[in-house]
């Protein structure tokens, strides 16, 4: 999955309504907000490479998914709607990848610039930490200046390039890696 698109003022929280942010529930509304959330970037943003809106169904499989893979997938509500999400995605499948999770945040369109997404990652991080993953990495498609300063804010340093590997809308599509080690020193013995 490929980071949403922050906003170039998204910075730490400047929210002015009190943000709950919460584990998602794949049997709640959240599915539905999520979809929506994430069909905007599909059908206008390359920051995915999804070419076709996902339904709720969808994204309550996607949910469940990471939760049984033990992985968090939050959402931020605020006045009871679910405004922005961020989750962790297994890196790869083969099991010497198990310490590592692919880190996705997405934003309604209406709620970028209010810091969202450093609240989101303010959360979603310590819990990768605390929960033994060594390794997450943010897949962003480029140039997106805003989701590259998001990520670096929070102490993700870029570590890869691929050209052209995506193509939309016409376009050939860059994506750039970003990663964040936590317990560089840590050892599974």
């Amino acid at each position: 999955m490929i980071p949403g698109s922050m906003s170039p003022s998204d910075t730490p929280v400047r929210q002015q309504k009190p943000l709950l942010i919460r584990a998602a529930d794949p049997g709640s509304p959240d599915a539905s907000a999520i979809a929506a959330i994430y069909n905007h970037y599909v059908t206008t943003s390359a920051a995915t490479f999804e070419e076709r809106p996902i339904t709720r169904a969808e994204a309550r499989r996607r949910i469940t998914t990471v939760r049984e893979a033990q992985l968090p997938w939050l959402v931020a509500e605020c006045d009871g709607a679910v405004v922005g999400y961020a989750y962790a995605a297994a890196w790869k499948a083969r099991p010497a990848y198990r310490h590592s999770a692919e880190v996705s945040i997405y934003v309604a369109a209406a709620n970028q610039g209010q810091g969202l997404g450093s609240a989101l990652y303010g959360r979603l991080l310590p819990e990768l930490d605390r929960s033994g993953i060594h390794v997450a990495l943010g897949g962003i498609a480029l140039p997106n200046p805003a989701s590259v300063a998001l990520h670096e804010r929070h102490g993700f340093c870029k570590v890869a390039q691929l050209c052209e590997v995506g193509f939309k809308f016409g376009r050939w599509i860059d994506v750039g890696y970003w990663q964040l080690t936590f317990g560089a020193s840590d050892s599974l013995g």
